[in-house]
């Protein structure tokens, strides 16, 4: 190869690797250096507070009672 050519190839190259730099740096971001606030929770303690009256109904239907349906038929079944 020529000396031209090899030249040739590392400007190319060179080329190459710059704009591939600025299109991931455009598709990607730079990192942002602003500072974020958070929320924080309380902390869990070990106290036990009776539920809601008024999200939790003691006369509704529990779900994970087992529900057995036998003997009934329905009219015209076989």
């Amino acid at each position: 190869m020529k000396k031209s050519d090899i030249a040739m190839i590392i400007l190319i190259a060179s080329i190459s690797v710059l704009i591939a730099y600025f299109v991931a740096k455009g598709i990607f971001g730079g990192g942002s250096s602003s500072s974020q606030t958070v929320k924080t929770i309380d902390p869990i303690d070990s106290r036990i507070v009776a539920p809601d009256p008024s999200i939790f109904n003691s006369n509704a239907i529990n779900p994970s009672v087992e529900v057995q349906i036998s003997g009934t038929s329905q009219p015209g079944a076989k």
